[in-house]
């Protein structure tokens, strides 16, 4: 166990939760945008207690998924980080993952937040692989893993907690390894 955590990165912190991030937090859940490779948008009080959950695994973990928030105007902006996963029907494991409010897509801020995610997993938590998964039609999600230099398992799966009928059910699973990250880093 470790003390809650935060990284920073050229233009991002990530950081444990704060009560001021969970209106930002409940309009971005809401927005048909974000949630468009979801089942369902959140109500304000989900998203409530959503984010007390992740910030409740940061404060146990001392790592998570952590809120995002710029560093040149202290505007929260979404979360990023690393969380464990043991429901799936894929083997156990760590998932990077990500959901930026649409006012801060098309800046690289998820790709940057993830590097340094991703830094923190192999080099702090000795992580062997590091794995990502998404509706197989969300497009820029996949966009992101492949900018990580994640690789596509082809171990597609169909999301327990997504409706059989659902577009949204049928995931791909992407991965990259600490010896694939090192190399990366030469």
């Amino acid at each position: 166990m470790m003390d809650p955590q935060t990284l920073s990165t050229s233009r991002l912190l990530l950081r444990p939760w704060r009560e001021e991030d969970y209106a930002g937090f409940a309009r971005m859940n809401a927005d048909p945008r974000v949630m468009e490779y979801f089942p369902d948008a959140l109500s304000e009080a989900q998203s409530k207690g959503l984010a007390d959950k992740l910030n409740a695994a940061i404060n146990d973990a001392g790592w998570g998924l952590w809120a995002l928030e710029r560093q040149d105007n202290g505007a929260f902006i979404g979360f990023t980080g690393l969380n464990p996963f043991s429901d799936l029907p894929v083997d156990d494991g760590v998932e990077i993952g990500w959901r930026l409010d649409p006012d801060a897509w098309g800046f690289g801020f998820a790709t940057e937040a993830a590097r340094a995610a991703l830094a923190f997993g192999f080099e702090t938590l000795a992580l062997n692989a590091i794995d990502s998964f998404t509706a197989t039609i969300n497009q820029r999600s996949i966009a992101v893993m492949q900018r990580l230099g994640m690789q596509n398992t082809g171990s597609n799966f169909f999301h327990p907690r997504v409706p059989e009928e659902s577009p949204l059910r049928e995931h791909v699973l992407y991965r990259i390894t600490y010896d694939q990250w090192s190399a990366s880093k030469k």
